[in-house]
Protein backbone atom coordinates (compact mmCIF):
# COMPACT_ATOMS: atom_id res chain seq x y z
CA UNK A 1 0.00 0.00 0.00
CA UNK A 2 1.33 3.60 -0.86
CA UNK A 3 2.14 6.07 1.62
CA UNK A 4 -0.96 8.60 0.23
CA UNK A 5 -4.28 6.78 1.61
CA UNK A 6 -6.61 9.43 -0.49
CA UNK A 7 -7.01 12.27 -2.82
CA UNK A 8 -9.60 14.56 -2.35
CA UNK A 9 -11.18 17.06 -4.49
CA UNK A 10 -11.10 20.65 -2.68
CA UNK A 11 -13.25 23.75 -4.41
CA UNK A 12 -13.09 27.24 -2.88
CA UNK A 13 -16.08 28.86 -2.57
CA UNK A 14 -17.78 31.53 -0.54
CA UNK A 15 -20.17 29.51 0.72
CA UNK A 16 -19.00 26.14 1.54
CA UNK A 17 -22.33 24.81 2.78
CA UNK A 18 -24.16 25.87 -0.27
CA UNK A 19 -21.97 23.81 -2.70
CA UNK A 20 -21.79 20.98 -0.17
CA UNK A 21 -25.22 20.59 -0.46
CA UNK A 22 -25.37 21.10 -4.50
CA UNK A 23 -22.92 18.16 -4.96
CA UNK A 24 -24.68 16.10 -2.06
CA UNK A 25 -28.23 16.11 -3.86
CA UNK A 26 -26.39 15.79 -7.16
CA UNK A 27 -24.41 12.94 -6.63
CA UNK A 28 -26.69 10.98 -4.32
CA UNK A 29 -24.26 11.40 -1.67
CA UNK A 30 -24.08 13.08 1.98
CA UNK A 31 -22.54 15.77 4.00
CA UNK A 32 -20.21 14.64 6.19
CA UNK A 33 -21.45 15.39 9.94
CA UNK A 34 -18.05 16.51 11.57
CA UNK A 35 -16.29 19.91 9.49
CA UNK A 36 -14.29 22.60 10.27
CA UNK A 37 -15.81 26.40 10.55
CA UNK A 38 -14.47 26.74 7.04
CA UNK A 39 -14.42 23.33 5.44
CA UNK A 40 -17.33 21.16 4.76
CA UNK A 41 -17.13 17.67 2.68
CA UNK A 42 -19.28 15.61 0.76
CA UNK A 43 -18.99 11.97 -0.02
CA UNK A 44 -20.44 10.29 -2.36
CA UNK A 45 -19.84 7.00 -5.09
CA UNK A 46 -16.30 6.53 -3.23
CA UNK A 47 -15.31 10.24 -3.84
CA UNK A 48 -14.91 12.89 -1.39
CA UNK A 49 -14.96 16.48 -1.99
CA UNK A 50 -14.05 19.27 0.01
CA UNK A 51 -15.55 22.78 0.13
CA UNK A 52 -13.29 25.33 2.10
CA UNK A 53 -14.61 29.09 2.40
CA UNK A 54 -12.85 31.53 0.54
CA UNK A 55 -14.58 34.89 0.96
CA UNK A 56 -12.26 36.31 -1.78
CA UNK A 57 -12.53 33.42 -4.48
CA UNK A 58 -13.54 34.85 -8.14
CA UNK A 59 -15.33 32.07 -10.00
CA UNK A 60 -13.75 30.65 -12.81
CA UNK A 61 -14.10 31.28 -16.43
CA UNK A 62 -14.75 28.45 -19.22
CA UNK A 63 -13.32 28.60 -21.94
CA UNK A 64 -10.83 30.81 -21.63
CA UNK A 65 -7.53 30.97 -23.76
CA UNK A 66 -5.88 33.33 -21.33
CA UNK A 67 -6.42 31.24 -18.30
CA UNK A 68 -6.50 27.91 -19.99
CA UNK A 69 -4.73 26.50 -16.66
CA UNK A 70 -8.27 25.91 -14.65
CA UNK A 71 -9.32 22.78 -13.24
CA UNK A 72 -12.86 21.02 -13.80
CA UNK A 73 -14.87 17.73 -12.53
CA UNK A 74 -15.66 15.56 -15.41
CA UNK A 75 -18.89 13.69 -13.67
CA UNK A 76 -19.64 10.43 -15.44
CA UNK A 77 -23.53 9.30 -16.58
CA UNK A 78 -24.99 6.50 -18.33
CA UNK A 79 -26.10 8.06 -21.65
CA UNK A 80 -29.35 6.84 -21.47
CA UNK A 81 -29.41 9.58 -18.20
CA UNK A 82 -27.78 12.36 -20.25
CA UNK A 83 -30.50 14.38 -19.91
CA UNK A 84 -32.34 13.70 -16.84
CA UNK A 85 -28.47 13.99 -14.97
CA UNK A 86 -28.74 17.74 -17.02
CA UNK A 87 -32.13 18.31 -16.15
CA UNK A 88 -31.56 17.84 -12.07
CA UNK A 89 -28.00 19.74 -12.40
CA UNK A 90 -29.97 22.65 -13.40
CA UNK A 91 -32.92 22.61 -10.82
CA UNK A 92 -29.96 22.63 -8.41
CA UNK A 93 -28.71 25.73 -9.75
CA UNK A 94 -25.92 24.67 -12.17
CA UNK A 95 -25.80 26.90 -15.18
CA UNK A 96 -25.25 25.47 -18.95
CA UNK A 97 -21.69 27.05 -20.09
CA UNK A 98 -21.71 25.15 -23.76
CA UNK A 99 -24.56 26.89 -25.55
CA UNK A 100 -22.77 26.86 -28.83
CA UNK A 101 -24.30 24.13 -30.57
CA UNK A 102 -27.02 22.59 -28.01
CA UNK A 103 -28.78 20.97 -30.64
CA UNK A 104 -29.39 17.18 -30.81
CA UNK A 105 -27.49 14.29 -28.65
CA UNK A 106 -24.60 15.15 -27.19
CA UNK A 107 -22.28 13.08 -25.04
CA UNK A 108 -20.47 15.73 -22.78
CA UNK A 109 -22.43 18.72 -21.33
CA UNK A 110 -20.36 21.33 -19.69
CA UNK A 111 -21.88 23.86 -16.73
CA UNK A 112 -20.82 25.77 -13.87
CA UNK A 113 -22.23 24.67 -10.36
CA UNK A 114 -24.12 27.47 -8.19
CA UNK A 115 -20.28 28.87 -7.06
CA UNK A 116 -18.77 29.20 -10.46
CA UNK A 117 -16.79 25.94 -10.90
CA UNK A 118 -17.10 24.11 -14.35
CA UNK A 119 -17.61 20.83 -14.85
CA UNK A 120 -19.10 18.70 -17.56
CA UNK A 121 -21.38 15.30 -18.05
CA UNK A 122 -19.90 12.90 -19.67
CA UNK A 123 -20.72 9.20 -21.30
CA UNK A 124 -17.21 8.40 -20.99
CA UNK A 125 -13.62 9.41 -20.45
CA UNK A 126 -12.87 8.96 -24.06
CA UNK A 127 -11.45 11.73 -25.27
CA UNK A 128 -9.31 13.05 -28.22
CA UNK A 129 -7.18 15.89 -29.31
CA UNK A 130 -8.81 19.30 -29.01
CA UNK A 131 -10.64 21.13 -32.00
CA UNK A 132 -11.89 24.36 -32.56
Amino acid sequence: MGLVKAAVIVLDCAEPEKLADFYAEFLEGEVCTEHLPDRVEVVANGTRMSFRRDLNMTPPTWPRPDSSLQAHLDLLVDEADMDAAERKAVSLGARPLDTKDDTGPREVRVYSDPAGHPFSLRCSLRSGPKTD
